[in-house]
């Protein structure tokens, strides 16, 4: 199994940085001269690369505003999510989030220009915004089979109620994952942004323990 923490290699180091160049680019442009004036020839102008280039990397300006999201674990993360019955579904959902927030790249300078700029088009932040149903639903599917699935699943059950409470422990792990990553974006201090006890991952990691805490509180 490929270390999810690994550095990455020379190659991958240099497509990563090219394909930030070309987001970042795209975000000044569009707050300098505005969406409809923006054009791929000035993104990659700006960016140092060929439109050709750009293309390897985007399908079009509004793509690379919309930018990525986490990406789920594969294969042996999900084998091990669906046959580990023995300790609370919830736990597992989390650490296949906390595997996707591994694998991500986090840049806060690129997120938080992206936030600006997509406050000011809300037709590209509904893009966004669908984008992330995509992984909701991914995630859903996932849990739901792990219900199913389940030694101690009720007589009654049925795959319907499966994936009804698949979509409802789905909704509670990613409102923990959002509420991680406002606090990690908006916090405006200089030392925690280098800091990695405050950075995304450590962010997720202390809302999901929040959660646990708040759901068993008695009040």
């Amino acid at each position: 199994m490929t270390d999810p923490t690994a550095a990455p290699g020379l190659r991958e180091r240099k497509r990563l940085a090219t394909r930030r160049a070309i987001q970042l680019s795209v975000l000044d442009l569009i707050s300098e001269e505005g969406l409809d004036a923006v054009t791929v020839d000035m993104i990659s102008r700006r960016a140092d690369v060929s439109p050709r280039t750009f293309f390897n990397y985007f399908t079009s300006k509004e793509e690379a505003v919309v930018g990525d999201l986490p990406e789920l674990p594969e294969g042996e993360s999900v084998d091990r999510f669906l046959g580990v019955h023995d300790e609370p579904v919830l736990d597992g959902l989390i650490r296949l989030l906390d595997e996707a927030v591994v694998t991500a790249t986090f840049d806060r300078e690129l997120v938080q220009r992206r936030r600006v700029v997509l406050r000011s088009h809300p037709d590209l932040l509904a893009r966004r915004i669908a984008s992330t149903r995509v992984l909701e639903d991914r995630l859903t599917g996932i849990v739901a089979r792990r219900l199913a699935s389940a030694p101690g699943r009720a007589a009654d059950a049925t795959e319907e109620s499966d994936l009804s409470s698949a979509h409802l422990l789905t909704l509670v792990a990613i409102a923990a994952l959002r509420h991680a990553w406002g606090e990690w974006i908006d916090d405006d201090d200089v030392d925690h942004a280098t800091d990695h006890r405050y950075g995304l991952r450590a962010r997720m990691e202390g809302s999901f323990a929040e959660l646990g805490r708040v759901v068993t509180r008695q009040v």
